[in-house]
């Protein structure tokens, strides 16, 4: 669970993964199961960024000078039972052997084997199908599409 981060000093909940050496993983996915987990993992990834805005939204509110102490900590209630949501939600997604890189974004790795080279088939909210990949050593940035994949 390591990654999941909440304080009431204003962290918010954020789970920071490298898809780097992909040690002890086994499971491997190829383009065509990784489209097959998208309807799941797009709702989960779209309920884990509406969580995140709400979560946002509750902090502001604790932090109104207008808030008093009994609403201030009934906030504070609703903003663990948000996180506890939350983690359950990565923890599902990491049982699926996938690498949450974003929440916001719902940017998401699935790990992959070509030509018995590890890599990450890249995808995020937004975006029909899997259609990008990267290297382990480079990120979001180093993403290519999946026709350059040799």
């Amino acid at each position: 669970m390591a990654g999941i981060l909440a304080s009431a000093s204003g962290r918010l909940p954020v789970r920071i993964a490298a898809c780097g050496t992909i040690a002890g993983v086994s499971t491997f996915y190829d383009i065509d199961t990784a489209n097959a987990r998208l309807p799941e993992v797009r709702e989960l990834l779209s309920q884990l960024r509406d969580q995140r805005a709400e979560l946002i939204r509750l902090r502001d509110l604790t932090t109104d000078p207008a808030t008093d102490e009994d609403e201030r900590r009934r906030l504070q209630l609703r903003m663990q039972g948000i996180i506890d949501q939350m983690q359950a939600g990565v923890v599902r997604i990491d049982a699926w052997s996938i690498t949450l890189r974003d929440i916001e974004s719902g940017l998401i790795d699935f790990p992959a084997l070509v030509n018995g080279r590890q890599v990450c088939l890249c995808w995020r909210l937004g975006e029909d199908e899997v259609g990008w990949w990267h290297e382990l050593s480079s990120g979001f940035s180093g993403r290519r599409e999946l026709a350059d994949l040799e």
